[in-house]
């Protein structure tokens, strides 16, 4: 190695290690600050009272029943739509009904909401309602004094609705159902309104 080379190798060792000393030495002040956040989410939890809202043997046609029951919103969030399913199953007692349905005879004369006003199920046979969603708590049509407004079952409150069944009569000879049995279900679906800024 030569005079040239040596003597550039150690100017660079010692630039080098002047940069290193400087960068050691280099002091400053600082601080810190922390934040965190906190997310729970709300509820929806429906409920009926009673859960069973009808139970009759020996109906025969031209028969109504007219019953009651809650629709509970006991969860932390309002429900903005609450739906209403229907399925049935008929039990054919003396197997003879040749492809009638019980649930074309078995007609809702009305559902009526109470607390909103309103009537969203009007003279329908079960046979037609398991075609239908219809909304229950959907709103009023009369702007009564006592109607609840917006369509919504808040948290923590109830709303009652009547309904009046009948065994439609056809002034037909409806034989065919003589000791058949219907099992209706009715399946409720709350759901929640759009987000809002909070």
């Amino acid at each position: 190695m030569g005079i040239k080379q040596k003597l550039g190798l150690g100017v660079a060792s010692a630039v080098l290690g002047v940069s290193l000393i400087g960068g050691g030495t280099y002091a400053y002040f600082s601080d810190t600050a922390e934040t965190s956040a906190t997310f729970a989410s709300g509820t929806i939890e429906l409920n009926a009272d009673p859960t069973t809202i009808i139970d009759i043997d020996n109906i025969k046609p031209g028969d109504t029943m007219l019953r009651s029951f809650k629709l509970k919103n006991d969860g932390t969030l309002d429900i903005a739509k609450l739906s209403l399913a229907t399925s049935y199953t008929v039990s054919d007692a003396k197997g003879d009904n040749a492809g009638a349905d019980f649930g074309e005879h078995i007609r809702v004369n009305f559902l009526y909401n109470a607390d909103k006003i309103d009537t969203p199920i009007f003279s329908t046979t079960l046979s037609e309602l398991k075609g239908m969603t219809p909304d229950v708590i959907e709103g009023n049509i009369f702007s009564g004094w006592f109607a609840e407004r917006g369509g919504k079952l808040k948290a923590g409150t109830s709303d009652t609705l009547y309904v009046q069944y009948e065994f439609v009569e056809n002034d037909k000879d409806q034989n065919e159902f003589q000791g058949d049995t219907l099992e209706l279900k009715w399946t409720f679906e709350g759901k929640q309104g759009r987000g809002v800024a909070k």
